[in-house]
């Protein structure tokens, strides 16, 4: 067949390997609809100048041919195109600056960053917030020292592997290119390697070790979740290990019991801690969501804590000589925020676990 359309070739990288045809072009062409893409693929788009189907697994080197015009191309890049961040603002903001980085590196290596993420900042952008988040403040990070040019990307980014509530402070793991990524995306669906610990003050006295299991369902219109009973399409197994760290009171707050604990998570359900805890009956301190209100604002008044007391504090690495070796047999550690020591440090202890 001959066209007469311009053609329009993309050279697939270590970053673009790997991945299905029409899962690269949905990435490539962020503004076009799925049919659109699977209908590109039947008619305007080569590999190596041969047809592929849609499932073909794109290899380093290969050649894509689009046969679309410049003007057709530019408008179904869209704003997602790389060159610019997903923002479509190279990370700026609405005066052209960029956002103010706000993490600390608890880890990094040529392949990985472990970010240590304040409460407060979204870990991805969303439909109200574009710029100011943890993934774009990495891939500035990343462009500064010259480890990640988005000029040179058709569709990859840093991105993070694992994510955390905007108002859960603690570590992220982000990849520097597609091949860790896939690789620690495994890694932590398959739960073995990777472990993953937080530290929290709940509500009331935990006596002992405990494993919460259920099933979560969650609400997207809300953004709530909550147990439930039955197992169907909307509802997924949970399972939370809580060790007790401390008990005691606050006398701040007319004595009210607390407990700092430490807990691990073997699935990563929305909300997960939040809602079994509070199930459990030891509501997170500070938690909007599934809290004591009345708790929560003595909380507020007394030490200025606006979000519940949760952090991804620590991570655990196993064997990983076959994954990773750099972080074999390591534990990397988040910062305990000013405002969870300040809580922790009033528990007046009547046990020590």
């Amino acid at each position: 067949m001959r066209y007469n359309t311009p053609m329009v070739e993309i050279r697939i990288g270590t970053n673009e390997q790997g991945q299905r045809l029409d899962r690269f072009l949905r990435k490539y062409l962020q503004g076009a609809p799925l049919s659109l893409i699977y209908r590109m693929v039947r008619k305007d788009v080569k590999v190596n100048g041969k047809r592929e189907k849609n499932v073909y697994m794109l290899e380093d080197g290969d050649v894509v041919t689009l046969y679309l015009d410049q003007n057709h191309l530019d408008e179904l890049r869209g704003a997602g195109s790389r060159g610019v961040d997903h923002s479509g603002r190279n990370g700026q903001d609405r005066t052209g600056r960029k956002p103010r980085r706000t993490f600390r590196i608890a880890y990094e290596d040529d392949e990985v960053l472990i970010a240590d993420k304040p409460a407060g900042l979204l870990t991805h952008g969303d439909k109200t917030e574009k710029s100011k988040h943890l993934a774009n403040q990495v891939q500035d990070y990343l462009i500064e020292k010259g480890e990640y040019d988005p000029r040179n990307e058709k569709t990859f980014a840093p991105a993070p592997v694992n994510r955390i509530d905007r108002n859960t402070s603690g570590l992220v793991i982000f990849a520097k290119n597609y091949d860790t990524l896939k690789r620690f995306n495994e890694l932590v669906r398959e739960r073995k390697k990777i472990r993953k610990f937080y530290l929290t003050v709940v509500c009331g006295r935990i006596p002992g070790e405990m494993t919460l299991s259920g099933m979560i369902s969650k609400d997207e219109a809300r953004n709530v979740s909550g147990m439930t009973g039955e197992e169907d399409a909307n509802s997924k197994t949970a399972v939370t290990h809580v060790r007790p760290l401390r008990n005691g009171v606050i006398e701040e707050l007319g004595n009210r019991e607390f407990t700092l604990a430490e807990v691990e998570i073997e699935t990563g359900r929305t909300h997960q801690i939040r809602v079994q805890l509070a199930d459990a009956g030891y509501p997170l301190a500070g938690d909007p969501k599934y809290g004591d209100p009345l708790v929560n604002k003595k909380l507020k008044d007394t030490f200025g804590l606006t979000h519940q007391l949760l952090t991804a504090a620590k991570l655990e690495f196993g064997d990983m000589n076959d994954d990773h070796p750099a972080l074999s047999g390591k534990t990397v550690e988040a910062e305990i925020p000013k405002v969870f020591r300040k809580v922790r440090n009033s528990i007046v202890p009547g046990d020590n676990m």
